[in-house]
């Protein structure tokens, strides 16, 4: 990892003192430091570093200013050190408040995407301190690193193929089934609008299949929106509009990183992994507005518009995924812009119809910040997805409350589950946070790895 996180006590390492806003004098430092701090106007704001320095030139340590303690800033803000510190061994000076996410934080915001040539951050190694699990920490950066890096990877290496690829890859790494059905097979096997999403592209459509855990665990199934490029089909997109469409597989990247630390921690479940991976791109085959599909479920649906292609995939592979009646059933996929126009980048929507789940999912969002808002699935707003030449349109003709409405369109293929969670999720950090860089992100699944390893650890 770019940040080594080690549980070795380092000699000669170099502290980091916390220092909440206007707490300068209880922090406990030396004259010097303290008169340091005070000449260079750091009284703990909320993010900012200030070196301390030694004598001959060295470095005495660091002071990383936390805020007031109602600035909402958590133990995420705690990452910008992996980027602010200069290289070298370092230390909390005492423990911080949260120790685990502290840690976790370090080894997020020391990401780097160094496929295309960005060199790799600097060589810095923090002890872990009392109260972190190494092990822990580690498996879930590595969850949220692969996410990252297949949604930070555009769409000419990270198209269906390259997206069967890594999920392969996983699969081996983990010792777990995959299966792959692709092209036309799709339509001997009764996904079809899987197919007709991604036909039109150079690389076929695809729907990879992963099966990891004891055949009698309780069944979690996690389903991924893969679309690996999003030209908006024939309802062709604004270039402005293409231009963040290599994340519109943010959805699989995020289950595929959730499988991850699922499989890692070895938690007593019966893993199923779906992910259709098409390409929705131009051509004469591509499929058209007004077109009728017939899902795998046997509904019908009316093509309103063909930039609403992220449910129709979805659909074909809930309905596979209820068919066994999973204990848990959770969707993700880079679903809705309405869903950013509610609520923003940062605070992805779920939906779900157990009470139950809701509450444990918000606990968790909670605990280990990363943040989650329920919203309703509106049953009144069913009406606006009717077609009058088919059982369902995959659009709105009014456009209101497109994040809730695609949220119902996707609980029509759902109905055996015990319980069913949708994420209409961005999988993108528009600017430079302090646990990572602007660019690809893993959203909801610490929670979710939370929730599953808190019901099924």
């Amino acid at each position: 990892m770019p940040l080594d996180l080690t549980e070795k006590k380092l000699k000669h390492s170099n502290p980091v003192h916390l220092v909440a806003k206007g707490e300068l004098e209880a922090a406990g430092l030396d004259p010097a430091a303290s008169a340091w701090a005070k000449h260079n106007g750091f009284s703990g704001e909320a993010g900012r570093t200030l070196v301390l320095p030694g004598a001959d030139g060295a470095i005495a340590g660091a002071l990383f200013g936390l805020g007031k303690a109602d600035d909402s800033n958590g133990a995420l803000a705690i990452g910008a050190l992996a980027k602010a510190l200069p290289e070298g061994d370092w230390h909390f000076a005492s423990s911080p408040g949260n120790p685990a996410l502290a840690s976790l934080a370090l080894v997020l915001g020391g990401y780097v995407f160094t496929r295309y040539g960005k060199k790799p951050g600097k060589e810095l190694r923090f002890s872990l301190p009392a109260g972190a699990d190494l092990e822990q920490v580690s498996r879930i950066a590595e969850g949220v690193f692969l996410t990252r890096d297949l949604v930070n990877t555009p769409t000419n290496d990270m198209g269906p193929d390259a997206l069967e690829a890594a999920a392969r890859k996983l699969a081996k790494k983990h010792k777990a089934k995959i299966e792959v059905i692709k092209g036309d097979d799709l339509l001997k096997q009764n996904f079809p609008m899987i197919h007709a999403v991604g036909r039109a592209s150079a690389e076929a459509p695809r729907l990879i299949d992963i099966v990891w855990g004891e055949k009698n665990a309780p069944k979690v199934t996690l389903v991924g929106k893969g679309v690996c490029f999003d030209t908006g089909g024939l309802d062709i997109k604004p270039s402005s509009g293409m231009l963040l469409m290599k994340k519109d597989m943010g959805g699989a990247a995020n289950v595929l990183g959730l499988a991850s630390m699922i499989m890692s921690a070895g938690l007593k479940v019966r893993l199923r992994v779906l992910i259709p991976a098409v390409e929705n791109a131009i051509s004469a085959n591509a499929f058209r507005p007004s077109d009728i599909l017939t899902g795998r479920k046997g509904i019908t649906v009316e093509i309103g518009n063909t930039d609403a292609e992220g449910r129709l995939v979805l659909a074909d592979a809930l309905a596979l995924a209820d068919e066994e009646e999973p204990q848990l059933l959770v969707d993700m996929a880079t679903l809705t812009g309405a869903a950013r126009v509610a609520l923003g980048p940062d605070l992805p929507p779920f939906y779900t119809g157990d009470d139950a789940l809701a509450a444990d999912l918000a606990a968790a969002a909670l605990s280990v910040e990363d943040p989650l808002w329920r919203m309703p699935l509106w049953k009144p707003y069913d009406a606006k997805l009717s077609s009058k030449v088919a059982d369902i349109n995959n659009v709105t003709a009014d456009g209101f409350a497109g994040s809730i409405t695609a949220a119902l369109f996707l609980q029509r293929f759902v109905e055996k589950a015990a319980s069913w969670a949708h994420f209409d999720i961005y999988a993108w950090n528009p600017a430079d946070r302090s646990y990572g860089p602007a660019g690809g992100e893993a959203q909801a699944i610490r929670a979710l790895e939370k929730v599953i390893s808190d019901r099924y650890g």
